[in-house]
């Protein structure tokens, strides 16, 4: 499946999601984000997909929000600037909400600068992976904005409340070493073979019971907001789904035939 500004595809049981337009670092436009949007609802729908794996063609991984769109939205009249506003939100929190809330692991494959919306979005994954050209800037205080892709959900958890503050209040840039450092980045590989190693971890993390993946990590997303018995009344729930899947079934039939089978040779 391959998309105008977004290329999509499967090698076995592992999608590739490429942000396309490397002529603009990436930069996410309205019809991009349509894409994304399109894309994103294809992997999280097909249950042949195990895993996905996000990176960005060219130099960048993703510049954040496409400037033109931003000129559009300041010559629009002045009565209608804040509810075009919040519309785009809607659909810029529709499409994090997507990434974050994959039922399958997502490991973002920075692949150069994520700057804004593009950091954000790495953020939104599961993993991170990162090249030795990969850097991060939560750069919205430039623009006179606050981050809105969810960096200050993810970043707070990543790094600290304290870091998260200095990183968003400065916009600082963060190069991989230091990203690694701070926890923001979970590997680091080299440019030659970065998206390679994203797909074979993809292909390491989905390994498992597809079922027991989607409810553990619905439920570890949202560990910090739940006191412990919320967590345990979820857990329950979600283990008697997995009590009823094959994969639990045959995984136990399997199990007690083996120890059958050894059993009866001793």
């Amino acid at each position: 499946m391959t998309i105008e500004l977004i290329e999509l595809t499967v090698t076995n049981g592992i999608a590739t999601l490429t942000l396309n337009r490397p002529e603009k670092r990436n930069a996410m436009s309205d019809d991009m984000r349509t894409e994304f949007i399109a894309a994103l609802e294809h992997v999280s729908a097909n249950k042949s997909i195990r895993a996905l794996v996000l990176t960005g063609n060219g130099k960048g991984f993703c510049a954040g929000g496409d400037i033109s769109g931003m000129e559009r939205r300041m010559k629009a009249p002045a009565g209608e600037i804040a509810f075009n506003g919040w519309h785009r939100q809607q659909r810029v929190h529709h499409t994090q909400t997507l990434l974050h809330t994959m039922p399958k692991p997502t490991i973002a494959a920075v692949n150069g600068a994520a700057s804004g919306l593009g950091a954000d979005t790495a953020l939104a994954c599961d993993f991170i992976i990162a090249n030795e050209w990969a850097n991060f800037s939560w750069s919205y205080i430039h623009r006179g904005i606050i981050p809105d892709g969810g960096g200050m959900y993810f970043l707070p958890r990543r790094v600290g409340l304290p870091k998260a503050k200095e990183l968003i209040f400065t916009g600082r840039k963060v190069d991989v070493n230091e990203a690694l450092a701070m926890g923001i980045v979970d590997r680091k590989t080299s440019a030659d073979t970065l998206v390679a190693d994203a797909q074979a971890w993809a292909a390491e993390l989905s390994k498992g019971s597809a079922t027991a993946l989607a409810l553990g990590k619905t439920i570890l997303d949202q560990t910090f907001e739940m006191s412990a018995q919320q967590v345990f009344a979820q857990g329950s729930q979600a283990q008697g789904i997995c009590y009823t899947s094959t994969e639990h079934r045959d995984s136990v039939m399997a199990f007690l035939a083996k120890a059958s089978a050894t059993a009866s040779k001793e």
